[in-house]
């Protein structure tokens, strides 16, 4: 299509190695694991595996790097920030390849996946601009004292990264991270790799000094398992399911008490009144669970439509989803906007969860299977006549599946909004302000959004309630993970009169 950019369908020098102390080098061991194509469901490269040994060895970099005197310790915070700014540019140079890696290993569609990189150069300017910002206070204590505070890097961070959104996610975590001055080990998604080690080639590009990032493929019990368990790791950051947030949460209190921030799963509930624009919420609504073939953590799989306006809700829906189901297939292609699910566990465990919903008596109105062709494709879904014990009412599905239930009162739909443990992001359409502002008040989550969804700034934080999380990335909020406060308290001396 002319004016869009265009994939490398074949790109060449991937980097397969692990990234440590700005080189790339083998694995300890010499293991390597497949990287899969989603798209055909066959391999096409392999990536050297990280365990233990080289997590140790990448630790000991950073440590090494984060040392007083270093030179990046010793680096202008005003230097640090054009090191984000120039790493932006290359971000953007470089969108097109970066992009054609993420829609290899996990099947994202080019365009989205070409647009999340120039989303994540938008955030690193963002936190760049903080550099040489983050001051302390003077606080007025009472005597003859001068206090002040000094904000400090947190030191070494052990940071986990998912494979729903590789590039985005990577930045999410380095920009805040190295604009407090921090260095990092990052394990990427077994998944998606690819994309994390091209970046780190364009930190080393751009100048950021030896050991400040360092980026270690692996498995999650292995790799994973000893980064956020290292004595000499500080703080952790991950990035996926809950059930793995709660073994890090664990994990890093093992050795050491590291500051822990964790972005979890959802199953964030999207609420449509009956003064609402239908067209426009069932759009939403849709894109809100089918974006990125359903694979995001904010996906809005609880669509709540009251009852006199559910009808034609319903009849709108499948009508999008139909539209969808016609420009499903080849990611690189960008007529698509619908590719495959990242990989077989997923795939399966998709269509498990779509079976459960037929078996307990929710109606199919569009979908409801895989597609017919190689890879991991499954036909973007609706469900209606959901009721809340349903298990496709109550489990994170992370696939394009959309449940459909009908309610009366505001009241009541809050009250069902907040019947889940997670608390990631919830939406209401309607042109009701007082509606609006009871919604927003009442539901318990970490990003509310009014008469829209998946809207996402590097200037508004995000995270989760209850199980959805703990902390705030992006925003100012996002970088007080990443600071220590020190209190500093001077005796004034008295002069004799």
């Amino acid at each position: 299509m002319e004016g869009l950019p265009q994939p490398i369908r074949d790109p060449q020098n991937i980097h397969k190695k692990i990234f440590i102390n700005n080189e790339f080098v083998d694995s300890v061991s010499g293991k390597s694991f497949p990287i899969i194509n989603p798209t055909t469901g066959k391999k096409f490269c392999d990536v050297a595996e990280g365990d233990k040994e080289d997590i140790d060895k990448a630790v000991a970099a950073a440590k090494e790097a984060f040392k007083l005197g270093s030179t990046w310790r010793r680096m202008d915070a005003s230097q640090r920030g054009r090191l984000l700014f120039k790493l932006a540019d290359l971000l953007e140079r470089d969108a097109r390849l970066i992009a054609s890696m993420i829609t290899l290993e996990m099947g994202k569609t080019f365009l989205l996946a070409y647009f999340e990189t120039l989303w994540g150069a938008g955030a690193l300017r963002y936190f760049a601009g903080f550099a040489d910002k983050l001051g302390g206070k003077t606080i007025p204590i009472d005597g003859d004292y001068f206090c002040f505070t000094r904000h400090e890097p947190v030191g070494v961070c052990g940071q986990i990264i998912p494979w729903n959104y590789p590039a985005v996610m990577f930045v999410w975590k380095i920009a805040p991270a190295l604009a407090c001055g921090c260095t990092t080990v990052i394990k990427p998604a077994e998944q998606t790799p690819l994309s994390a080690l091209h970046i780190a080639t364009l930190c080393k590009e751009v100048g950021i000094p030896s050991g400040v990032v360092n980026v270690v493929p692996g498995y999650g019990p292995t790799a994973g398992a000893a980064l956020t368990s290292h004595p000499d790791v500080d703080k952790v950051a991950f990035t996926g399911s809950t059930e793995v947030g709660q073994i890090i949460l664990q994990a890093s209190g093992v050795n050491n008490i590291k500051r822990t921030t964790l972005e979890l799963g959802g199953k964030s509930p999207i609420v449509v009144m009956d003064d609402a624009n239908v067209d426009e919420a069932a759009t939403f609504a849709h894109n809100g669970v089918m974006m990125n073939a359903g694979q995001c953590c904010y996906a809005g799989s609880r669509t709540f439509v009251h009852e006199k306006i559910y009808d034609q809700f319903i009849a709108k829906t499948r009508e999008l989803a139909e539209k969808r189901l016609e420009l499903t297939g080849d990611p690189f292609d960008p007529r698509t906007t619908h590719g495959p699910q990242v990989d077989e566990t997923q795939y399966k465990k998709i269509l498990e969860l779509i079976d459960s919903g037929k078996k307990e008596g929710a109606k199919v109105e569009s979908g409801g299977a895989a597609l017919e062709r190689e890879g991991f494709f499954i036909k973007p879904t609706v469900f209606s006549g959901v009721t809340d014990n349903m298990r496709i009412a109550k489990e994170e599905i992370f696939g394009p599946v959309q449940q459909i239930f009908k309610f009366k009162t505001l009241d009541e739909v809050i009250k069902r909004a907040n019947s889940t443990e997670y608390g990631l992001a919830a939406a209401i359409f309607t042109t009701n302000v007082d509606n609006a502002m009871m919604f927003t008040q009442g539901v318990r989550a970490g990003t509310i959004w009014v008469n829209n969804y998946e809207t996402l700034s590097a200037q508004a934080p995000f995270g989760g309630f209850k199980m959805s999380g703990i902390g705030r990335e992006l925003g100012e909020y996002g970088l007080s993970a990443y600071q220590e406060v020190k209190s500093v308290i001077m005796k004034i001396p008295q002069k004799n009169s």
